[in-house]
């Protein structure tokens, strides 16, 4: 008799750890292995539908009597660019994107070193080593890129271009889901984890993409509130993807694209 082997996926349920945005609650995740065996539609709709990746690792929130992580994408064609959207992109439009293959490199890790020390120093990625950010930005088996944004040459210059910002992304059938971002602490007047929001806004909106997926919003978590910039969103409920068009006035950090400050996929446990 031959064996089959099935391509639905198998999830697993990791043990207890503290919640890093609620204090005094701990989390759950649900997650799944993402292979080469899985079929590219199988895969597509776990992004789509919840769940989020970190390196080859699907998964989702799974707590007991808690469900705060609440999933949200932007709508697109629908987007409103406000006053201070505006403000962002014209201060930043000395910067020029690159879209390239996820690969990792010096420069890049430099840059990433400088932004956890800076403002994740006593989160879970503090630790992460030279490997350990390969894996993050190489290990994938969707369609991912990378944006790397860096500042125009200046004429009266050595034509140095630096880099300030970077973006992973996946490129899902319906949209963009930015993984992981950081940029340079110190040009904290550019509001740069703001401005790669707004550059995937329009980078969707060339290839005719309707969603910018970000990853969880969480009531109540501070870090989670820039979040709250960008209208109208869609937020996964049991009912499916239902229109959210609510606006906060309340002073927000800048924020990057939907990361989670934690190393993820070493956390997880079979059981």
């Amino acid at each position: 008799m031959t064996e089959h082997k099935s391509n639905f996926p198998e999830f697993y349920i990791t043990a207890p750890q503290p919640c890093p945005y609620l204090p005094g609650r701990y989390e759950r995740k649900l997650f799944t292995h993402l292979t080469p065996d899985k079929p590219d539609l199988l895969i597509d709709n776990l992004l789509k539908g919840g769940f989020r990746r970190s390196q080859n690792i699907a998964y989702m929130p799974y707590c007991d009597s808690c469900s705060a992580c609440v999933p949200v994408r932007i709508v697109v064609d629908a987007f409103d660019l406000r006053r201070s959207h505006k403000r962002v992109l014209k201060t930043n439009r000395d910067l020029m994107v690159r879209r390239k293959e996820p690969s990792a490199d010096s420069e890049q890790y430099s840059l990433f070193r400088g932004y956890i020390d800076s403002r994740h120093a006593d989160g879970g990625m503090a630790e992460m080593t030279v490997l350990d950010y390969s894996l993050m930005m190489e290990d994938s088996v969707v369609e991912t890129f990378v944006s790397e944004y860096r500042l125009k040459p200046d004429p009266e210059g050595d034509g140095s271009t630096p880099l300030v910002a970077v973006c992973l992304c996946d490129q899902l059938s319906d949209g963009i889901s930015m993984v992981y971002s950081f940029y340079d602490p110190e040009l904290t007047s550019r509001s740069l984890g703001t401005y790669m929001i707004l550059e995937h806004i329009q980078y969707a909106q060339s290839l005719g993409l309707p969603y910018v997926y970000l990853g969880y919003w969480i009531e109540g978590a501070r870090k989670m509130r820039y979040k709250n910039r960008f209208h109208p969103q869609e937020h996964l409920t049991a009912k499916g993807w239902v229109r959210f068009d609510g606006k906060s006035d309340a002073p927000e950090a800048d924020g990057c694209g939907a990361c989670a400050d934690r190393k993820l996929a070493p956390a997880f446990t079979d059981f």
